[in-house]
């Protein structure tokens, strides 16, 4: 998944204290020839709420079952997160699948204007400024990656600066 971007830097989990945080849990259902067969399918989202994140899915017969499945795979994804000032550097789109989701910089005090699945990666990576519209599909797992593709397209205002060949003043003021 993470090929398409320029600076992804993957993390290692050793050494994190890394929260996890459920995004859905669903009942999927097998039919065999002796009937039903009930299974959970879970979703997941870590971070260490200082710029580290990582989703994951599981499955399993049980619910407690997909959860830690679905947590052992994300913490296999971790990656780290441009954070400017508890906020993002600047505003950004992604889009997965029928998922769009637009995140814009917010100023301190605003708080995570962000519903469900947005919220809670915000939340597991750290942002805590920061405003937020999803359209298109509300398919969780596709808002989670939509997010995810929008987070990972953010490059740091020192990053930009660099690359314009301008003073880190003039990025913001210019």
């Amino acid at each position: 998944m993470y090929n398409n971007y320029k600076n992804v830097e993957i993390v290692k989990p050793a050494g994190l204290e890394l929260k996890d945080r459920l995004i859905s849990v669903r009942r999927v259902t097998k039919v065999t020839k002796g009937g039903r067969t009930f299974g959970f399918s879970a979703m997941v989202v870590v971070g260490d709420e200082n710029g580290v994140l990582g989703w994951g899915s599981g499955k399993s017969k049980e619910v407690t079952g997909a959860i830690s499945k679905a947590v052992e795979n994300a913490k296999k994804k971790l990656i780290r997160i441009q954070i400017y000032k508890d906020t993002l550097p600047h505003e950004q789109k992604g889009k997965y699948g029928g998922s769009k989701v637009y995140l814009k910089p917010a100023s301190e005090g605003t708080g995570v204007i962000a519903g469900g699945p947005v919220r809670a990666v915000m939340e597991a990576v750290g942002i805590q400024n920061v405003l937020s519209k999803s359209q298109g599909s509300s398919n969780s797992h596709n808002i989670v990656k939509a997010t995810i593709d929008a987070l990972l397209q953010l490059r740091s205002p020192l990053v930009i600066a660099k690359e314009r060949g301008i003073s880190l003043d003039k990025v913001f003021n210019g």
